[in-house]
């Protein structure tokens, strides 16, 4: 499944934001939680070797989508505890301190 990325910069901070592609123009809701995935995500369509090589210079992370995680997890950006399900799909972030 394609991975969709966009990367942001405001002053010193790089924010990496990633979500499957599939997912991206949908919303999601369970709970008080929500998670709007859109125009926020709308990137590119990039392999897992171009996300990775974008978190290594990223001081932020965002990501939405079983294929994304699994690739931030491989590449040791999340961590299983650090995953919020919101209506079966998985969210995580990450941030450089």
């Amino acid at each position: 499944m394609p991975i969709r990325m966009k990367v942001y910069h405001q002053g010193k901070e790089t924010l990496v934001a990633a979500a499957d592609a599939d997912l991206v123009g949908k919303t999601f809701r369970e709970g008080k939680f929500k998670i709007e995935v859109g125009k926020f995500y709308e990137g590119d369509i990039v392999s897992e070797e171009m996300l990775v090589s974008n978190l290594q210079l990223a001081t932020i992370g965002n990501f939405v989508g079983r294929e994304t995680i699994e690739a931030a997890k491989r590449a040791g950006f999340v961590s299983e505890d650090g995953i919020l399900w919101i209506n079966g799909v998985p969210h995580a972030q990450f941030v450089l301190m």
